[in-house]
């Protein structure tokens, strides 16, 4: 009875890891290396990835409208063309390559958990959607995914 009542007061994670042992690293019960290419990347290096990223969506931005820091009706346009940039640079970038620019320069890949090569429109939207509302990112199992990957099936790997 004790070990009955230890599963659930420990929390829901518990008997999982009393089944199989608590993960050494992030990804281990992926079957990823624990670092170098193949491993999951780190959330901090997944956040440098998305703010290099909408640092681009900005200046993109800039190139077709100039920010006017003095008026914030203009300021507040602005903003939404930028996340609407940063929507469309991240959208393309992980459905037919797997990365943006920042992931790119960062050493990292979003592929899916099933081998397929691409991870495409239909998880590539979806995940840049739920990344938007940032909560979703930000949210971490166990093996390094964030709530996004968890539901679409993907995972963000290192590179290098």
């Amino acid at each position: 009875m004790s070990r009955w009542t230890g599963s659930w007061l420990s929390g829901p994670g518990a008997a999982i890891e009393a089944m199989d042992g608590p993960a050494r690293y992030r990804g281990e019960r992926l079957g990823l290396p624990e670092s170098g290419p193949g491993s999951v990347a780190s959330p901090g290096l997944r956040f440098a990835g998305f703010l290099i990223d909408l640092v681009l969506a900005s200046l993109v931005t800039s190139l077709f409208r100039r920010p006017d820091f003095g008026d914030p009706a203009s300021m507040n346009t602005y903003n939404l063309i930028a996340v609407g940039v940063w929507f469309v640079i991240t959208a393309v970038g992980i459905s037919l390559a797997g990365f943006t620019v920042g992931k790119a320069l960062l050493g990292m890949r979003v592929v899916r958990m099933d081998g397929a090569a691409l991870v495409g429109p239909l998880r590539g939207i979806p995940r840049t959607l739920l990344t938007g509302v940032i909560l979703p990112a930000a949210i971490n199992d166990k093996n390094g995914r964030g709530l996004h990957d968890r539901l679409l099936g993907t995972v963000v790997l290192r590179t290098r």
